[in-house]
């Protein structure tokens, strides 16, 4: 039995997203996949985990274009703050309805902190991908 407050459909939605990442050559992260796309980032980057955090629709509330793109921005910011590198991406269910969501790939982020920085907009979940570089959905609440 799940502890968690969010649907299970909501859940199977973020199992199911391709979180594409934009980097010089893009690729798709997928929970439970191990990426050699992401191993060489992490390595070309001298870091040991990253992680997928997205400011928009808090708690799954579709907001504005606007609001999320303002969202985007503040998350941007204190990415930036701490001293994280990041590349943008943006998650997108395989079939499902939802837009796209505007999202970051932060570099060398532990996985801590990722969740404080994700529970500070909200989000119901993030990607988190350690060492191994098999993306993880770390489910908040």
């Amino acid at each position: 039995m799940s502890t968690s407050r969010i649907p299970a459909s909501t859940l199977t939605a973020y199992r199911q997203t391709e979180y594409r990442v934009e980097a010089p050559q893009p690729f798709v992260l997928r929970i439970g996949l191990a990426s050699p796309a992401l191993l060489l980032l992490h390595r070309q980057s001298g870091v040991a985990s990253s992680a997928f955090i997205t400011a928009c629709n808090p708690r799954s509330r579709l907001l504005t274009d606007s609001e999320n793109a303002e969202r985007q921005r503040r998350l941007g910011e204190a990415i930036a703050r701490e001293g994280w590198r990041s590349l943008p991406g943006s998650g997108k269910h395989i079939s499902g309805p939802w837009p796209a969501e505007a999202s970051f790939l932060v570099l060398g982020i532990r996985r801590y902190d990722a969740c404080r920085l994700a529970r500070t907009f909200e989000q119901n979940a993030i990607v988190f991908c350690g060492q191994h570089c098999i993306p993880e959905l770390v489910v908040l609440r």
